[in-house]
């Protein structure tokens, strides 16, 4: 079974300095139908204006993954940790017992586009850890673990039993990605258009997956997609 949720459909939030859609329910936006699909708790699409940004804020048990699309994201955190995420570039926080970061777009012009995932953790209390991982010369044509339950072959680790794919498109491929029996997918079109299981998706559009042994994902054009392999 698979349940489509358009780009157009998603809450949308819109602050002069952040142009922010939301798959599920955030903030002010509240929707009893999207509230997660199964340990996927948030799936934000934001677009930052140039020198705008999240100030210094909390956080605590949640495992959040930020995935910049374009532009260039500047972090910091009450870890010691400060970085710029460029296009391509993917950060995990493990927030536990609480964290504070900022989150600001590095360009003062041009803005900053990013996805940020919020995955409920297994455990709570964990202690808090950050790290980051660079996706920009990752292959088209092939998927890349992104993230998983304990950092597996090198991906950024969570405290959940969830992968995080990143599949990239040059155009024309065919991927395929099995799903273990009891598994669910959600798979969320970060660029391009493609179908998945023969339906069409386009940009900004995603698609909760239960009860198939399987993704097939064929691109028309450039494309950059992230599928997240959940229990």
């Amino acid at each position: 079974m698979i349940t489509l949720r358009p780009a157009a459909e998603r809450g949308h939030a819109e602050h002069g300095w952040l142009d922010s859609w939301h798959t599920f329910s955030f903030a002010d936006y509240h929707d009893p139908q999207w509230m997660r699909f199964r340990t996927l708790r948030v799936l934000n699409d934001d677009v930052i204006a140039g020198g705008g940004g999240f100030d210094l804020h909390p956080h605590r048990d949640m495992e959040i993954i930020t995935y910049v699309i374009r532009g260039a994201l500047r972090h910091r955190d009450s870890l010691g940790n400060t970085a710029v995420m460029r296009a391509g570039d993917a950060q995990q926080m493990s927030a536990g017992t609480g964290v504070l970061h900022s989150e600001f777009n590095d360009s003062p012009t041009e803005p900053v586009r990013l996805l940020q995932t919020w995955i409920i953790p297994a455990v709570k209390a964990v202690k808090p850890r950050y790290a980051e991982k660079s996706f920009a010369q990752a292959a088209a044509g092939q998927f890349h673990l992104l993230a998983s339950d304990g950092g597996r072959d090198g991906s950024l680790a969570i405290h959940q039993d969830a992968d995080v794919w990143l599949a990239k498109f040059a155009g024309g491929e065919t991927l395929s990605l099995p799903l273990r029996p009891g598994r669910h997918a959600w798979v969320q079109v970060a660029e391009g258009e493609l179908t998945l299981n023969g339906s069409p998706l386009r940009e900004g559009d995603g698609a909760g997956v239960s009860d198939e042994t399987g993704l097939t994902l064929t691109a028309r054009g450039a494309a950059q997609v992230l599928v997240f392999d959940l229990n």
